[in-house]
């Protein structure tokens, strides 16, 4: 990568880490503003799935169209959207605003997310697709750690109107980072440009791009069901503290953005279908030892476990996914495939991993996601074990990845 594309990388990564530490902060607040502005459970949910509506449908089309239209557009405006609903938080009087709010937050947030992941793979080297996807990642893994921390401590010595205004700070200054230093779209480099977007149906035939997808959704799956229901198992079976129960929730990620460069690099000269599968192994045993847990540090050796698969298997399936979004010339749309898998695993997650709870005990929860990553296995296996041999070296000829 020449220092021009470091620029950018840099750029794009400050950019990515203050908008994920913004919504860090607010995110875990919301709850509680909404409870006190009279929201039942019902409205309260409303106002998380309004977010997850609007950023699950557009992530593909925002990504596909970035493949003609450019990156940098869709970056700054997705930053300002940010900015700018920021400043609508402290200004909301009702329910009904936040949830309004909620599903323009998610509007620009799918504005943001894959158009950043697919500038990034136009930058990367070939060969290093691992190496540097895994680095970008980190920038999301740490804004999702600090961020929750930070938005509690602003609220406790501040107010929640200052957590908001955290928020729009830090997307403003992305948002003009990226206006001012990244360079004009004329000079990106977006292989198949002139190209029609590609479909969702279209990209799923493609037998590697579906399983990337298949694997991200059970994995995001699974982290939907530890963030809902981590808490109360740690709490009503355990009686650990909300200091505690926080360490939890953040262990794994910390862990799994530890591991984000070393596996990257791994990535780049290992067999990446075989360290995806590997890493979801340890997922589904992760995620299954939550339901025998008989202690805190069972509880702990479970997380610590679903950090590392969590590490082992994201950079190569990022890597995977830049390599075939420069072989087919749609990597705008690859990355919001992939990033629409995340929404939906998230909704389904919480959702289904409710319904179990409710009518089958809490234990089986963690059940149900091991079983749905098992799955995902299974079928990824099935899809990949023909048409994907990763041991093949790609080389870069006529705009596009062939195997040589």
């Amino acid at each position: 990568m020449n220092s021009s594309d470091k620029k950018i990388f840099a750029i794009i990564f400050f950019s990515i880490f203050t908008s994920v530490t913004g919504v860090g902060i607010v995110v875990p607040l919301l709850p509680v503003y909404a409870h006190d502005l009279g929201a039942s459970g019902l409205y309260i949910g409303l106002i998380f799935g309004a977010f997850s509506v609007s950023r699950t449908f557009l992530l593909p089309y925002f990504g596909g169209i970035s493949d003609r239209k450019g990156r940098k557009p869709f970056i700054v405006a997705g930053l300002l959207g940010y900015t700018l609903v920021s400043i609508a938080f402290m200004f909301s009087a009702d329910v009904n605003s936040l949830i309004v709010i909620r599903f323009l937050q998610g509007i620009a947030s799918a504005m943001i997310m894959p158009v950043a992941q697919a500038y990034i793979g136009d930058i990367t080297p070939e060969g290093r697709e691992g190496f540097y996807m895994g680095a970008f990642n980190v920038s999301m893994f740490v804004g999702l750690s600090i961020g929750p921390l930070a938005g509690g401590v602003i609220n406790d010595q501040f107010s929640l109107n200052a957590a908001f205004a955290s928020m729009g700070i830090l997307a403003a200054a992305g948002c003009m980072l990226s206006f001012f230093l990244l360079p004009p779209v004329s000079s990106e480099r977006i292989f198949g440009r002139d190209k029609a977007p590609r479909s969702v149906a279209r990209l799923l035939r493609d037998r590697v791009i579906a399983g990337l997808f298949i694997v991200r959704f059970c994995y995001i799956t699974c982290i939907g069901i530890i963030w809902c229901f981590l808490p109360v198992y740690a709490d009503s079976e355990f009686g650990l503290s909300s200091s505690l129960i926080g360490i939890l929730v953040m262990l794994g990620v910390c862990i799994s953005g530890m591991l984000q460069v070393p596996m990257g690099l791994l990535a780049d000269r290992l067999n990446k279908r075989y360290m995806i599968i590997s890493g979801c192994l340890i997922i589904v045993y992760a995620v299954y030892s939550f339901s025998w847990a008989k202690g805190f540090w069972d509880i702990i050796i479970a997380d610590i476990f679903f950090g590392v698969g969590g590490g082992l298997s994201t950079p190569p399936v990022m890597a995977l996914s830049v390599i075939k979004g420069n072989e087919t010339g749609s990597m705008g749309s690859i990355m919001g495939l992939l990033t629409m898998g995340h929404s939906l695993g998230m909704l389904f997650g919480s959702f289904v991993a409710g319904m179990i709870m409710d009518y089958c005990g809490l234990r089986n929860v963690f059940s149900l996601g091991a079983m749905v990553m098992l799955l995902g296995i299974f079928i990824f296996i099935l899809l990949t074990q023909k048409k994907e041999s990763d041991s093949l070296p790609y080389v870069v000829i006529s705009n596009k990845c062939e195997k040589s």
